[in-house]
């Protein structure tokens, strides 16, 4: 099996682990933004750390940063922040296997993103299984015990959040891809520490500035809930790490394919953790989701 697979499997499940604790700390009294500046501000320090240990024990040094470099910095951590806002947003319309299978038409976007921002080429096949995609997504829109108009059910805030995540998550995985591959020099970890390292400082600055201006007390609320948001910025650090190694390894939209065994994750999760059911609808619209993820690794 190629290592970049392997990566992204430890990836996906450390990413499962952490929404599900930024569920609960949703539920702990802090914002939708508070929750997902828990996963920076605790994780940030200790990735700066490993990028410096890893940088002077491999003999590396200090990267030689070219100016593409931080637009890609930039509209990724943008996009990720934004992204997980809507995850957290989501968790409070819809259950959490659903949520993150709304989270997980990034996969059926970023092959498009990679074209656009990356060059990357996809073929009919791939937008055949973004279409067989499109019809799981409209499956899961629909609320359960919806009434009323078709389109009032389908064209809805959960809808909106959903494909807002994975429309953002999307272009972040193409927007790290490009920050890494930029550096050129060093080896395929150290690529993947340093941008990962600025990455979580400009998340982690940015957002504390936000929260300061726009929500007070937000940022002492998150201090206090350090035990669970220390577990969410130690998840999102792991999972952070393997995330950065496997785009500078493969393409994103391959990654993002392969972690879709996140679905199975948050199943089991939301089942055993949450005491969670899944509709026979709802079933039916992952399946038809993951036939398109499969068939999007099949053909890519």
């Amino acid at each position: 099996m190629e290592p970049w697979i392997l990566i992204t499997l430890a990836a996906a499940g450390a990413q499962t682990l952490r929404f599900m604790l930024q569920k609960q700390l949703k539920s702990m009294a802090l914002s939708t933004a508070g929750a997902t500046f828990a996963r920076f501000i605790y994780s940030s320090p200790l990735v700066a750390v490993i990028a410096t240990c890893y940088a002077l024990y491999s003999g590396q040094g200090a990267p030689q940063i070219p100016a593409q470099f931080w637009p890609y910095v930039l509209i990724g951590g943008t996009s990720q922040i934004l992204a997980t806002m809507c995850v957290v947003s989501l968790f409070a319309h819809r259950n959490f296997a659903v949520g993150i299978t709304f989270k997980k038409t990034e996969v059926l976007l970023s092959a498009l993103f990679g074209f656009v921002i990356l060059g990357d080429m996809f073929t009919f096949w791939a937008i055949f299984a973004m279409c067989v995609g499109l019809a799981g997504v409209l499956l899961l829109s629909d609320p359960p015990g919806g009434t009323g108009p078709w389109h009032q059910r389908i064209f809805n805030r959960a809808t909106a959040l959903g494909i807002g995540a994975g429309i953002l998550f999307g272009i972040s995985g193409n927007g790290y891809r490009g920050a890494s591959l930029s550096l050129g020099d060093g080896d395929v970890f150290y690529r993947a520490i340093i941008t990962l390292a600025c990455v979580t400082a400009f998340q982690t600055i940015g957002m504390a500035l936000w929260l300061a201006w726009r929500e007070r007390g937000q940022i002492t609320s998150v201090l206090r809930s350090w035990r669970v948001a220390g577990l969410v910025g130690l998840t999102s650090m792991i999972g952070s790490i393997f995330w950065f190694t496997a785009f500078t390894m493969q393409n994103a939209a391959y990654v993002n394919a392969v972690g879709q065994v996140e679905l199975l994750f948050s199943l089991i999760i939301g089942a055993f953790v949450f005491g969670e059911r899944v509709s026979a609808r709802e079933w039916q619209g992952l399946g038809l989701l993951t036939g398109s993820i499969v068939l999007l690794v099949l053909v890519t």
